[in-house]
């Protein structure tokens, strides 16, 4: 065959391209067991921080097996559809886009030191995309323990604040239920009256600057998937 043809050029580019895409499947494929690990211990390492165990990604499953006590899958209505695991089974991208009553919610509940904790994953939507999270609450449901904020494509200094310490540690104590025991969730505030946080029943932190949009989705989505687990609380807890 004439390698200086036309003929011959493109039949070895056409080899070439059979060649390196065969190359990255098989990669792909040898690596998709051990980026589905990564995943999973991500996960585990972000709940459990919320509760303030700090862990490395390689240690997470052996702390969440110690102090993951219970993983629910609760329904609107405030039962618990016991065939799911919530860990496993539901994707939040997914259930978000079903009916209210369609929907399960997952639940973690751990303990440390003898005492409880309730954990609630949480998603919604930043200014250019996803955000997502999770939220934990003390044993009376209604006090913030600790949280855990990402984003997909948030602006670097400004919405992508929210994965920072300063932010998320504002959320510590605060309540989301006010005195009269109404759900009202928490405001991220431009122009907050207690920028320090000192106020733990004001249902508010300080939002970041130049991100009113992120701080609008950040409220958004904690009052949206918080009161879904309204009925669960009202038929299992005092509140």
């Amino acid at each position: 065959m004439n390698r200086d043809s036309n003929i011959y050029t493109f039949g070895f580019a056409a080899v070439m391209v059979v060649i390196v895409a065969s190359v990255l499947a098989f990669t792909s494929s040898s690596l998709k067991d051990l980026q589905n690990e990564n995943i999973r211990n991500e996960k585990m390492k972000n709940i459990l921080s919320t509760v303030g165990v700090d862990v490395s990604r390689e240690d997470a499953q052996k702390y969440y097996d110690r102090i993951i006590t219970q993983q629910l899958a609760v329904k609107s209505d405030g039962s618990v559809n016991s065939a799911l695991n919530p860990f496993e089974d539901i994707d939040l991208v997914k259930e978000i886009k079903k009916e209210k009553n369609l929907q399960n919610f997952p639940l973690y509940v751990a303990e440390i030191d003898d005492e409880k904790f309730y954990i609630v994953e949480l998603r919604g939507f930043g200014l250019w995309d996803a955000i997502w999270g999770y939220i934990s609450f003390q044993s009376d449901f209604n006090t913030v323990k600790g949280v855990s904020f990402d984003h997909k494509g948030e602006t670097a200094g400004l919405g992508a604040e929210i994965t920072k310490d300063w932010f998320k540690n504002s959320f510590v104590d605060e309540k989301i239920f006010n005195s009269y025991g109404e759900f009202v969730g928490i405001t991220v505030l431009k122009g907050n009256n207690d920028p320090k946080n000192k106020d733990k029943n004001d249902h508010e932190v300080d939002a970041i600057s130049g991100s009113t949009i992120t701080g609008d989705g950040v409220t958004d989505m904690i009052y949206e998937r918080l009161e879904n687990y309204i009925s669960y609380m009202k038929i299992n807890l005092i509140i």
